[in-house]
This record gives structure tokens, sequence and C-alpha cells, in this order.
């Protein structure tokens, strides 16, 4: 079953368009239900954050592993313990955001966020911005400025920053993610390097008081959004990032926070104001911009790692 598992993961190059489309549309729900399984967790009280990441770390460790069991691991990976702390500093950021963050956003932050590190990554390792980027990242610059300047509907401004903050650590995550020769063994090995730091964080927040509890559902949720939308939405993504180029992954990621805000609203009965959906059109509309210059100057038959 296991071999089987991973073998409909594979994503062969001889892949039908259909299956390689369904696979991403599969990735980017999985992507965006971790939103929406994060807040339903948190926003009731059902689970605390620390307690939430630690299980999160711990079942998409499991599930990874249980993927790349007996597949190419590659050679061990020199940044692998700084990959690991960024994935913990990612999932605890993000946790703990959502306790006061409705869904849609959280998820624009955090893509906003991500979106920043990785051009930066881009501009560091010699790429050359140009003029569609600028003004990419200007519109999308003053999308998230909108979106959390004070006022009313403003969000928690605490919250926002440990998002944002978790956007920069998933980004470098990324980008070291996008040097490893076989993606799913190097996540799962991150996985596994990243839970004892949640279990870390576990312990200081029970020795400096915090309250700690866990019912039955926000153990369930927290189990889904670490070995089902995290391990197996990544392995799914991963099967379908061959037919992409780098540029084209990120534009399709730009479905994953128009998609957790709706399922905010249907799911979770979140109301947003004005500021999300204007926001939105500005930070998604200025990456998309950003994105499409990079994908018609990317040299041709170029496609992702």
């Amino acid at each position: 079953m296991k071999a089987e598992i991973s073998s409909r993961l594979a994503a062969p190059s001889g892949a039908s368009r259909g299956r390689g489309l369904a696979l991403l549309a599969l990735a980017l729900v999985c992507f965006a239900a971790n939103s929406l399984l994060c807040r339903a967790a948190l926003a009731p009280g059902w689970i605390d954050p620390a307690s939430f990441t630690a299980l999160r770390l711990a079942s998409g460790a499991a599930m990874l592993a249980l993927l790349a069991w007996g597949r190419p691991r590659g050679a061990p990976e020199a940044g692998a313990r700084g990959a690991a702390l960024a994935l913990f500093a990612y999932a605890f950021g993000f946790s703990w955001a959502y306790l006061r963050l409705d869904a849609g956003v959280g998820a624009l932050l955090l893509f906003g966020a991500v979106q920043a590190t990785l051009f930066a990554g881009g501009a560091w390792t010699g790429r050359r911005p140009g003029r569609a980027d600028w003004l990419g990242l200007g519109l999308a610059g003053a999308g998230l400025v909108l979106l959390t300047a004070p006022g009313r509907g403003a969000p928690d401004g605490a919250a926002a920053l440990a998002m944002a903050a978790a956007g920069v650590a998933w980004g470098l995550y990324t980008l070291r993610g996008g040097r490893a020769g076989a993606p799913l063994a190097a996540n799962a090995a991150a996985f596994a390097g990243a839970t004892p730091w949640a279990l870390l964080a576990l312990g200081a927040s029970a020795a400096l008081g915090a309250p700690l509890h866990a019912r039955p559902a926000g153990l369930l949720l927290a189990t889904l959004s670490g070995a089902v939308t995290s391990g197996l939405g990544y392995a799914l993504w991963y099967a379908a990032l061959p037919g992409l180029t780098p540029a084209r992954a990120g534009l399709v990621q730009l479905a994953v926070p128009v998609l957790a805000a709706a399922g905010g609203v249907v799911l979770l009965g979140e109301r947003p104001g004005w500021r999300l959906p204007l926001a939105s059109a500005l930070v998604l509309g200025g990456i998309a911009l950003a994105l499409a210059a990079r994908d018609r100057n990317a040299p041709t038959g170029s496609r992702s790692a």
C-alpha cells in the first residue's frame, strides 16, 4: 500500500496534462486548507498554538517519512539544521497568528511575505529585478500596508507581524529546498528535524505558565493539518512541479489566499470587510505582474526542480 501511494504521487515525465492539473489543484486546496484547519482549531480554543505546532510537525514528519520510504534520498544537505529551524519558525508563527487572524487575512499576509522573501533571495543570488518586478512589488507592498494600516477593520498588529515573520521563514525554507536533489526526502528530514524544536517550545510554554490544552477536535484538526494538508499536500505539489516553470509555480499559488478567504467565509462564517478584497487585488495582482514578466523572460524549457 505504501509503495502504491508513493508511485501514484511520483508524476513521471510522461504523465498526462489532465493528471498534472488534478495534482496541482489538490495541492493548492491542501495549502489553503492549512489556514482553515489551523483557524478552525484555534479560534474556538480547542487547542493551543504550541500543541498544534508540535502535533502538526510530528504527524507531517510521519506522513512524509512513509511517502519517502524506499525512494532516493540524495546526498545529505549541508543546511539541513537551518531548514528544520526555518520550518519550525514558520509553523509556530503561523499557529500563534491564527489565534487572532481570520483565515483569508492570514493567508494573504503569509503569501505576500513568502513571495517578497523569494524575490529578495533571487536578487541576492544575482537576478536583477526589472521594472515589472519593482512595479509588482510596489503594488503588493501597498496592498499589505492597506491591509494592516491602523483603523477600523485592521487585523491585530502582533498577529499580523507573527504571520509576516512566518512567511519570511517559509520563504527561507523554500529557497533552501529549491537546492534539494530529492525534495520529498528533504521535506521528510526537515519535518523530523523541526519536531524537536516544537517539543522544546511546548515545554518552554508550559514552564512559562502558558495555558496548554487540547480537546479531541483540536487534536484531530492538528493531525489532519500535519499528515494530510502538509505532508500529503507537499507530496502532491512536488509531483506537479515538473510541468511548471518557477514563475508559473508562483503564479498558480496566487489561488491559495483566494481559496483560504472563500473557505473562511463558507466554512468558518468569517465576514471580511472592505480591506481584504482591495488588498488582495493589489497584493495578488502585483505578484502576478512580476511573475508573469519573469516567466516571459525565462529561458525556453526552464522547469522547477
